[in-house]
C-alpha cells in the first residue's frame, strides 16, 4: 500500500507533496526539491508496525540465545574434539561453535537495529543548508529539538518489547569478551612472594644433604642450605631452589647491630637468603672479620652483622633474612617463610 491508495485528508502531516521548482529561461539550473515522500505500510497500520517490532525483538532475543551459546560451547565443547564440516572437512568443534555464535550474536544484533531503523524509525527525507563550524546558538537549540524529535520519532519509549530485548541483547553479549580475556592464560599466582620454606621445615645442608644442629655451624663459617623435602631429582627443584637457596653463617652474638636479626637468630647463627637482590645471583664469597657477603656477578656487598644491608654495589635493597629456631630433637628449622619477596625487586614489590 502506498501513499497514492490513501484518501487525501487520511495522509500524516509528512505526507503532503512537495511542490518543486521548475526550470526555466530565467534560473536553468532551479532546485528540482526533494520527490514526494512515501509513507510505509507501517507508517499508516500498527498491525503492520506491531509485526516488524515482534520480529525486532526477535532478532535481538536470539542473539542473546547465540551468545549464551557462545559461553556453553566454551565451558561444555572439549578442546581436542572435531567435527566434519562439508565442504570444509575436519575442523576444530570448539573453534567453529565459538566462531558461529559469536558471529551469529553480532550479526543479530546489526540486523535488529537495521529492521527496526527500515520499518519503525522515522524516514522523512530533510535538507538542510550548510553553515559554519561555529555553530549559532540557534543552530544549537535547532539541533538538539531535532535530537529529541529523533528520540520521539525512534519510538523507543512506547516500543517497550523492542528496547527491553536490546538492551538484553547489548548487555549480555560483553560477557563474550570476558571469557575470551579468561583464556589469554593462567589466572595470576603470587608465586614471587613465598618459598617452600615454613614453620618446621628443617635447614638441610646443601652438600651432605644432612639436617644441620647449631653444633655443626662454626663461627665464621658459610653454609649453604635447603628446604627438607627438596630434592635435586624433584620436578621444579631448579624454580624452588632459586628462590629457597639459604645461606647461615654464626656470628657472635656481640657482634650483631640489628636488634631483628639478633632476635631471629639461635646463638649467633643468622640465615638469610642466597639470591643477589640486584639481578638474581647466588652470594658465595663471605668475609670472616668484617662478616660482608659479596656477590660475584656486580660485587654488591652485604653487611651480615647489620641486618644484611647493602654497603657497595648495585644492589637495591638488604637480603631477606629466614627466622629460625631449634625444634625438639635439636635441628634448626625454620619459623615461617621470608617477610619479604626474595631476589631482585619486581613490579609488585609493596
Amino acid at each position: 500500500m502506498s501513499s497514492q491508495d490513501i484518501p487525501e485528508e487520511n495522509l500524516p502531516a509528512e505526507a503532503e507533496h512537495h511542490v518543486p521548482a521548475v526550470a526555466d529561461e530565467k534560473n536553468p539550473f532551479a532546485d528540482p526539491g526533494l520527490p514526494p515522500h512515501e509513507l510505509r505500510v507501517q507508517d499508516i497500520d500498527e498491525r503492520a508496525a506491531k509485526r516488524s517490532e515482534r520480529t525486532v525483538a526477535f532478532l535481538f532475543t536470539l542473539s542473546m540465545l547465540a551468545t549464551a551459546g557462545f559461553i556453553a560451547s566454551y565451558v561444555a565443547i572439549p578442546k581436542e574434539k572435531s567435527i566434519f564440516v562439508f565442504p570444509i572437512g575436519h575442523i576444530n568443534a570448539l573453534n567453529f561453535a565459538l566462531g558461529l555464535t559469536l558471529g551469529g550474536a553480532l550479526f543479530l544484533i546489526g540486523a535488529g537495529a537495521v529492521h527496526w531503523a527500515r520499518t519503525l524509525m522515522s524516514d522523512h527525507e530533510i535538507a538542510d543548508e550548510r553553515h559554519p563550524i561555529a555553530a549559532e546558538p540557534e543552530v544549537k537549540a535547532k539541533v538538539l529539538a531535532d535530537f529529541r524529535q529523533g528520540a520521539e520519532e525512534s519510538a523507543l519509549g512506547r516500543r517497550k518489547l523492542i528496547r527491553t530485548t536490546m538492551f538484553g541483547a547489548l548487555a549480555l553479549f560483553p560477557l563474550s569478551g570476558v571469557v575470551l580475556l579468561r583464556d589469554l592464560g593462567p589466572l595470576p599466582e603470587d608465586k614471587l612472594r613465598h618459598t617452600l620454606w615454613k614453620a618446621g621445615k628443617l635447614l638441610v645442608n646443601m652438600n651432605t644433604n644432612e639436617p644441620l644442629r647449631p653444633s655443626d655451624v662454626a663461627v665464621g663459617s658459610l653454609t649453604f642450605c635447603k628446604p627438607e623435602g627438596l630434592e635435586e631429582h624433584d620436578h621444579g627443584f631448579q624454580n624452588e631452589i632459586a628462590k629457597a637457596a639459604l645461606m647461615i653463617v654464626r656470628i657472635q652474638p656481640d657482634d650483631i647491630k640489628d636488634a631483628r636479626e639478633l632476635e631471629w637468630s639461635h646463638d649467633g647463627i643468622v640465615a638469610y637468603s642466597k639470591i643477589c637482590t640486584h639481578v638474581g645471583c647466588p652470594i658465595s664469597l663471605y668475609e670472616q672479620q668484617t662478616h660482608h657477603v659479596l656477590c660475584p656477578c656486580h660485587q654488591s656487598t652485604f653487611d651480615l652483622s647489620d641486618g644484611a644491608r647493602v654497603i657497595f654495589g648495585p644492589a637495591g635493597h638488604a637480603l631477606p633474612q629466614l627466622r629460625i629456631g631449634v625444634n625438639d630433637e635439636g635441628y634448626l628449622e625454620a619459623l615461617g617463610d621470608f617477610e619479604e619477596p626474595v631476589g631482585p625487586a619486581f613490579w609488585e614489590r609493596g
